[in-house]
């Protein structure tokens, strides 16, 4: 069957010529069934599968209606794009600049992690369409710089994410500032029942276009796809063979936690792969480049977490590997769209530790796939090599004569203008600059001690202890008040620091006090105190004293233990000393 050309759909001359120019010339079926829609002005749900090119099926029309500056246009944005991440921000934009191209459209991408100056410049000096994500878009709506009452168009991309609890506020926020005669297009790949009809809440009979039959699998399927059980031991070792299988192109590896993300980029930087972490702890100067690097083949590993799964298009990405097990199906939907776009073939590989297996059968038995029972894998198991094509003899590093990429290192970081330097140094603790983290020093300086001096004067029952000594009352003293004592129910336990006026001197006590509730109060104090001799001479004050010392509690349910460990003696007992945890 042969797809119909953007001309035969309707789009504007300009438009075409644009599109044909970056190579982009037949339609997609999510573009043909919802242009002749959205080209009318009415509200649109659209659905299709990763990689079918939704973000053209609500580009053109924003492209098609918005005024260019030499066609009127006032310079306050007539289109917005609201999407979750600013990567996806970047892209939308890109692609969005393209199609109107041919006309001199103002686009402008409006996310954090970028400094505000040159966003506000742009917004002064007047736009046609902002693609942005909500709260760098509530930030500048705040300072009035950006004007959104003559938006005619409002587009949510990923419209799922976009709906959760975490965005909606903002969202309705932002919507707040719009004309309520708008028309209002939502897109995504995945769009459960309870977020549809929330979404008919914003809009005005919409209609809802699925690309795909209902029968169909939700599943690109150009996409082989291969679930492993592997064990969380040996996952590296089986993770650095499957990269190492015949025909790989670039490959995505997607993990949960950002620490996972730093680790496994660090190890696979260690045996040799081109690799590069993404995720939320990174400086958005840090993120741009890792992407930069992987879209320009500098790297052809990048290790991310669910922040690069929605919406991102890089071509040549052959490989997909689920180094942990997706949180639901929606989730393992968007990271295996990774590959197989635009019609191309792929391979998602996804590890199922025995931990996972229960989250797995969920996400298998919604969305319909034979993996049932994963088969047990290791970095050894001949059936490994045989599905995903591996040859015989890799080992988990990469040959010296295939390490061919430049690496990270070989893209600059753009300096963005960050408003804040809170992740500009990537995770803390971080070493390799490879995986896009900048090395942090290798120990940080020590602190010097503290070398005020103190001395502290304990009282019981208004008149002061020993000088020498450390005193613990009852109840109602300032004792029990010490943070060094632990209560627990009817016993005292602590740790006291007995002080001697010779300089840089800790003498350790340890109290127990056992007994009833009656044994604490103010009637019956209980002391321990310990002498710290004093020395006449040098040669004294080098010996070490034990000494045991125990006491019975005045009070009539209690009884009181003291241990006394390692008096220390000095020569000087004259300086006051800084105390020495």
């Amino acid at each position: 069957m042969v797809r119909p050309t953007f001309a035969d759909l309707g789009v504007r001359t300009e438009t075409v010529a644009a599109l044909t120019k970056a190579g982009i010339v037949h339609a997609f079926p999510i573009q043909e069934l919802t242009l002749p829609i959205a080209l009318g002005g009415n509200d649109i749900i659209g659905q299709a599968r990763t990689g079918t090119g939704k973000t053209l099926a609500f580009g053109i029309p924003l492209v098609q209606t918005a005024l260019a500056p030499n066609e009127g246009a006032d310079g306050r944005p007539q289109a917005l794009v609201v999407v979750p991440t600013r990567e996806l921000c970047v892209q939308v934009t890109e692609d969005v600049t393209r199609a109107g191209a041919g006309r001199g459209l103002r686009v402008l991408a409006v996310y954090g992690g970028r400094a505000y100056e040159p966003q506000l410049t742009a917004l002064r000096a007047g736009v046609d369409i902002v693609v942005g994500t909500p709260g760098r878009l509530l930030d500048l709506a705040r300072q009035r710089v950006l004007d959104l009452a003559a938006v005619r168009a409002l587009v949510l991309d990923e419209a799922d994410e976009m709906l959760d609890l975490g965005f909606l506020p903002d969202v309705e926020r932002i919507m707040a500032q719009l004309p309520t005669s708008r028309q209002t297009m939502l897109f995504s790949a995945t769009m459960p029942g309870p977020v549809i009809s929330l979404a008919r809440r914003f809009m005005a009979r919409p209609v809802h276009v699925r690309a795909e039959q209902p029968d169909e699998a939700r599943t690109v399927p150009s996409t082989h796809q291969h679930v492993f059980r592997a064990h969380a031991l040996d996952k590296m070792e089986v993770l650095a063979r499957v990269l190492q299988a015949g025909g790989r192109g670039l490959a995505m590896v997607f993990v949960r936690t950002r620490r996972t993300a730093d680790k496994v980029a660090e190890e696979l930087d260690k045996r040799g792969f081109a690799a590069a972490a993404v995720h939320g702890d990174l400086g958005q100067g840090q993120r741009e480049q890792a992407l930069r690097a992987f879209r320009a083949g500098k790297v052809d590993v990048l290790v991310a977490t669910d922040v690069a799964a929605r919406g991102i298009d890089i071509s040549g990405v052959t490989h997909v590997v689920n180094y942990q097990c997706p949180e639901d199906e929606n989730v393992y939907l968007h990271r295996i769209g990774r590959t197989g776009r635009a019609g191309e073939s792929g391979v998602a590989v996804t590890f199922v530790d025995w931990d996972d297996l229960p989250r797995w059968t969920l996400v298998n038995k919604a969305l319909g796939l034979p993996f049932e029972g994963p088969v047990e894998t290791y970095s050894t198991s001949p059936h490994l090599f045989e599905a995903l094509g591996i040859p015989t003899g890799v080992t988990g590093n990469l040959p010296h004569a295939a390490r061919t990429r430049a690496g990270l290192d070989a893209e600059d970081i753009e300096d963005l203008g960050e408003a804040s330097s809170r992740r500009g140094g990537g995770r803390r603790g971080s070493s390799s600059s490879r995986t896009g983290r900048s090395t942090a020093p290798a120990a940080a300086e020590e602190r010097p001690a503290a070398t005020r001096a103190r001395t502290r004067r304990r009282t019981r029952g208004g008149g002061a202890a020993a000088a020498t000594g450390l005193a613990i009352a009852g109840d109602g003293d300032a004792g029990l008040d010490d943070p060094r004592i632990e209560v627990t129910g009817p016993s005292v336990t602590g740790e006291l620091l007995v002080e001697s006026a010779a300089p840089m001197v800790t003498t350790r006590v340890s109290a127990g006090i056992v007994g009833t509730d009656d044994a604490l109060d103010t009637d019956g104090a209980q002391v321990v105190s310990a002498l710290a001799g004093e020395s006449g001479s040098a040669d004294e004050s080098t010996r070490r004293r034990r000494r045991r010392r125990g006491t019975r509690s005045r009070s009539a349910g209690g009884a009181l233990l003291g241990d006394l460990t390692e008096v220390a003696d000095t020569a000087d007992d004259s300086t006051p000393r800084a105390e020495s945890a």
